[in-house]
């Protein structure tokens, strides 16, 4: 979208040529942005960045006059319509509100209001939040909604009103009586937090592009062509004023004018508050602001009005905006800043995470220098690379994120980020299995990133069951140095342990007899305690009965492993992984052969005995006995069981009433069986 500016005379007004350049840019850049945000839902720019280029707009006309033109921003109010819409024209204008972003701003605000009213005491106001979403007017004709028309410029809107009469917080028909022949309803469409996370939920499963936040869901929700799909998206609505009315007033005051309103039947806000004067609006902007994650809305600040009519009359308007009320805004919570250089971090499972360092900006009011990109699949999908403008936001007021890059002003040197092969802590393997989207490091008993978590999952019950040696203990033993890895547990002294905090002689002794109990064990407990990703009891059970040794485990290429029952590719890359990292097997060799961890023999079962070896069964439908039941009967005879059905599937076993598995093991050819034919197969098992 372009608008035309009239040339400005400057030598005849004395307007300096930088100041009159600046002007038009950012004419243009405000008019570019709000085509963005209110016409295409798509703003390229925080609020705050705008809120910012209209200041310095509106100071630049202050100072020189004659650069104000009909078609500046500062001028109007919002944006255009949509040619897909019928026009809506608005006889009572809806303005925006001018804005206060500290409390020195509100201050002054307050002091202007007293001082044309000649009021020196405290005005009574009333204060509601600042909903972030999209402003409608609705018109009721002897009670019945008969249109609702958005904002637009302020006198042009877009007719929704197919749209707006899905919305089953907006009455289609007004309550009670009393109210006026003719009445506008003016108010916020919004979508609640819970609303927006599930309808983002369905967005990511159907493959689309999730909305970027709520007011961006509920703009796009209202502004869609079909009412069926509005019908769909969980918008609200609250009303904060009105339009044009067939009676000169509701009521003398705004709130009681509100209170009319919700008596015929249209939401009006609960955190609505008489607040007389600037200590008690001061109470009621950080007690919402307190709460505000609380909220099941989204709001981006508090809305403070003079509540007497006459008063707001006596008070009046300034071009855009009336003198009555002001939008005390919150910090803001997204910025624009340039990402220096992306890092990766190691955290205590092996997730290898990826970290934005930024260029310093106060965000919501706390100054933000990282940014969490939350794993490599997350920043090749919005593509961040070093260099780039970004959108930073503070995820529920707390940590940093990164939300979308600003694409028109990336350098033409950034580079996309790329994956460390070698973990950037202890320099093991980073492997990313095929269809995740965490990366890990391999170094799982060795690297220093994961010492803390590899301890205390291998001292726990299931594990090598080391009684005593709990999280608090195993956070001294790593702080001071007495244990880097597993192995170190067995080398404790008992001069070392008395010297801890909270141990005492008899706990030192019972916690070394512990460690020496813990030497004998199986090989399925001490697989389980090594920690490798995704090798949970049963799994490990499997590998000591598959392979019989932890030799023959060790060196089991991935296409061995994956002939154990229930780990398929993703585990099997994982155990190979491990097993690969130098210092892993160095670590297993101290545990075993300086340490003196045993087990006795596992009897590897012979493969010729096996019916089944080989073979892959999925069980469907009902049985005699539970599922788990001939599961373990098809194990023991050498097969493998999946839970679904596929062209590597060899046998379906198939109760009463199978399903879906059914039908596609009939598609694929594969061979079905009853319960009846299973004993064939078992053979004496």
């Amino acid at each position: 979208m372009t608008h035309e500016q009239a040339p400005i005379d400057t030598t005849r007004m004395s307007i300096p040529k930088k100041i009159a350049a600046r002007a038009a840019e950012l004419r243009e850049q405000l008019h570019r942005h709000a085509y963005q945000y209110y016409v295409l839902d798509d703003p390229l720019i925080p609020d705050a960045e705008y809120d910012r280029m209209m200041r310095e707009l509106q100071a630049l006309e202050a100072e020189y006059p004659a650069l104000r033109t009909p078609d500046s921003p500062t001028q109007r109010v919002g944006g255009e319509s949509l040619d897909a819409f019928e026009q809506v024209i608005h006889r009572v204008p809806m303005l925006s509100l001018d804005n206060a972003l500290d409390e020195e701003e509100f201050r002054h605000f307050d002091r202007r209001v007293r001082e044309r009213l000649k009021y020196d005491g405290p005005i009574d106001y009333t204060a509601e939040p600042k909903l972030d979403g999209l402003a409608i007017n609705l018109r009721y004709q002897d009670g019945v909604l008969v249109q609702a028309g958005t904002r637009g410029d302020g006198v042009h809107g877009e007719n929704v009103t197919a749209n707006v009469r899905t919305i089953a917080a907006i009455p289609l028909r007004l309550f009670g009586e009393g109210y006026p022949d003719l009445l506008e309803v003016r108010g916020e469409i919004f979508m609640p937090r819970q609303g927006f996370e599930a309808l983002n939920e369905r967005v990511l499963k159907a493959g689309g592009k999730p909305f970027a936040n709520p007011r961006n869901a509920a703009a796009g929700s209202l502004r869609q062509l079909d009412p069926k799909i509005t019908a769909r998206r969980p918008l609200s609505f609250y009303a904060y004023g009105w339009g044009e009315m067939s009676v000169e007033r509701l009521a003398d005051g705004y709130r009681d004018s509100l209170r009319h309103l919700a008596s015929w039947g249209v939401p009006v806000s609960s955190e609505m508050r008489a607040v007389p004067g600037v200590d008690a609006c001061l109470a009621y902007f950080a007690d919402i602001g307190a709460r505000r994650g609380a909220l099941p809305y989204e709001i981006d600040g508090v809305v403070v009005k003079v509540d007497s009519l006459d008063e707001q009359e006596r008070l009046g308007f300034v071009s855009r905006a009336p003198r009555w009320a002001i939008a005390w805004k919150f910090p803001p919570r997204e910025e624009l800043t340039i990402v220096e250089a992306v890092e990766f971090q190691v955290g205590r499972t092996g997730a290898v995470t990826p970290v934005a360092r930024l260029k310093p900006v106060e965000v919501g009011g706390v100054t933000v220098s990282n940014a969490t990109l939350h794993n490599i699949g997350e920043v090749w999908r919005k593509d961040v690379r070093a260099g780039d403008t970004v959108f930073v936001r503070r995820a529920g007021d707390v940590i940093p994120e990164i939300v979308r890059v600003v694409l028109d002003r990336r350098p033409p040197d950034a580079r996309p980020v790329e994956l460390p092969r070698y973990c950037p802590v202890c320099g093991s393997d980073v492997i990313l299995p095929e269809g995740e989207a965490i990366a890990r490091c391999t170094g799982g008993l060795y690297c220093p990133a994961q010492r803390k978590e590899a301890l205390i999952h291998f001292a726990s019950r299931k594990a090598m069951d080391i009684d005593g040696l709990g999280e608090k203990l195993v956070d001294q033993l790593v702080e001071k140095g007495l244990a880097r890895n597993p192995a170190d547990l067995y080398r404790l002294t008992l001069e070392q342990l008395i010297g801890l905090e909270r141990m005492g002689g008899k706990s030192a002794r019972n916690l070394l007899a512990a460690l020496e109990r813990s030497k004998s064990t199986t090989l399925e407990r001490f697989l389980y305690a090594l920690g490798i990703r995704e090798v949970g009891e049963a799994t490990a059970k499997g590998l000591a009965r598959r392979f019989g040794s932890l030799e023959a485990i060790e060196q089991a290429d991935e296409e061995a492993l994956q002939q154990t029952p229930d780990i398929g590719p993703i585990v099997a890359a994982h155990i190979a992984g491990f097993f690969r990292q130098q210092h892993n097997r160095e670590i297993i060799q101290r545990l075993t052969d300086e340490a003196g961890i045993h087990w006795p023999d596992v009897e590897k079962p012979d493969a010729d005995n096996l019916p089944l070896v080989g073979k892959t069964f999925v069980i469907t439908g009902k049985l005699s006995q539970p599922r788990d039941h001939f599961k373990t009967l098809l194990e023991a005879a050498g097969a493998k069981v999946s839970g679904s059905v596929s062209k590597k599937t060899d046998y379906l076993l198939a109760g009463e009433d199978a399903g879906s598995k059914l039908v596609k093991a009939q598609t694929l050819g594969v061979t079905i069986i009853s319960e009846a034919e299973l004993p064939a197969l078992l053979g004496d098992r």
